[in-house]
């Protein structure tokens, strides 16, 4: 396949392994939420407030199967949108689907530094953040273990595990 999508919660490294491992591949790179912003002229932040999240999340949709015909692509996409519609289905079958798991404990050490920056997570801290990261990440689960491959471990180990299954 000529897509790759990356899934996972918000700070699992989407966009950061997507970077990386597009360039190793000699693949176009494409972050989701970017791609949304350039389109519509807002921030994500903005689209929330101003629309909601259903329009949030039907734009969302949109823009996936645009990209999911783009070639050679990697692209990351929102923590959310494996979640809804039937999304997880239209990447598996466009492309590689690699779901970058990581646990709670983890995820809420990689985003405490950066939670002013991401709207869900703004006002939470310590064991506030844990707590919402497990819970959200236990409901988003059931739709990221549908992803073709599962993988962990330092980005220099994600980039040759999933550059090796092409």
């Amino acid at each position: 396949m000529t897509r790759i999508f990356l899934i996972g919660y918000m700070g699992s490294g989407k966009t950061t392994i997507g970077k990386l491992l597009s360039k190793q591949l000699g693949f176009t790179f494409l972050d989701m939420d970017a791609y949304i912003e350039e389109k519509y002229f807002k921030s994500i932040s903005q689209i929330f407030a101003t629309h909601g999240e259903t329009y949030f999340r039907e734009i969302e949709r949109k823009c996936l199967h645009e990209v999911a015909l783009f070639e050679n692509t990697v692209i990351a996409t929102g923590g959310g949108t494996p979640c809804f519609y039937d999304n997880m289905e239209v990447m598996n079958a466009a492309g590689t689907t690699v779901y970058l798991r990581y646990s709670p404990e983890e995820l809420a050490a990689r985003l405490s530094s950066a939670a002013n920056k991401r709207p869900l997570i703004a006002e939470k801290k310590g064991d506030e953040l844990l707590e919402f990261i497990s819970k959200t990440l236990l409901t988003r689960e059931v739709f990221y273990n549908k992803a073709q491959h599962l993988i962990f471990g330092t980005e220099k180990e994600i980039i040759h595990k999933i550059a090796t299954m092409q």
